[in-house]
């Protein structure tokens, strides 16, 4: 696969998706133009960037569904510096110490169509990024057994709520009992996929969970 990828980009050079500049599928001009997130949220989800931006929107779209996967290491060195700055605020005002981090799971058919999820590549850049080990991942602690509509899809906030309740399980609850979660995803739209998983976790003993998106 790795090979593939090297064929496919020198007959097909990698360009900024916003600017075309060679060499990066997102350059660092164009992700420091790009807003941050300004519309309102719950005050434990920290999202980074204006989803409503061509740039940003257009990037998520292309690293879910047509497997740009470079997006999600750019994505979490976007994403870092934020959280290690809210983990400094956290640890001493909240005593969020020693967190874990946790994708949203993809359901099993989902993740089988896709052949990835998005949201555990992040995860493993972010892993990647942290050399003074703030946080620790857990990959198969929350799981997705029901395979829901996808929420991109509904528009009403009603329907949205009500489609994805029950949705997450907890594997090992013993990992995840009187810890701190770092919940990580691509976007937030109602915020209802990661209310309904920190619901979940905090039921099977998640001490604080907090969550940290790539826009809203």
């Amino acid at each position: 696969m790795q090979f593939l990828n090297t064929i496919l980009d020198l007959i097909f050079p990698v360009r900024c998706i916003s600017c075309n500049k060679s060499g990066v599928l997102l350059c660092e001009k164009c992700l420091a133009g790009s807003p941050p997130s300004e519309r309102e949220s719950v005050k434990w989800i920290f999202p980074i960037y204006d989803y409503r931006h061509p740039a940003i929107k257009k990037a998520i779209w292309l690293l879910k569904y047509n497997g740009k996967r470079g997006l999600a290491k750019i994505f979490a060195e976007c994403m870092y510096g934020r959280i290690i700055e809210e983990l400094s605020e956290l640890s001493l005002m909240e005593n969020f110490r020693n967190p874990i981090l946790i994708p949203i799971p993809l359901s099993a058919k989902r993740q089988r169509e896709r052949g990835f999820n998005q949201s555990e590549l992040i995860c493993n850049n972010l892993i990647a990024l942290d050399k003074n080990q703030n946080f620790i991942l857990e990959k198969n602690v929350l799981i997705k057994p029901k395979d829901s509509e996808h929420q991109a899809r509904i528009e009403d906030r009603r329907k949205r709520l009500l489609n994805i309740i029950g949705s997450f399980s907890v594997k090992n609850p013993e990992l995840i009992k009187g810890r701190n979660i770092i919940l990580i995803d691509d976007v937030i739209t109602t915020g209802a996929t990661l209310s309904e998983a920190r619901k979940t976790l905090k039921l099977h003993g998640a001490k604080k969970v907090i969550a940290f998106t790539v826009a809203h």
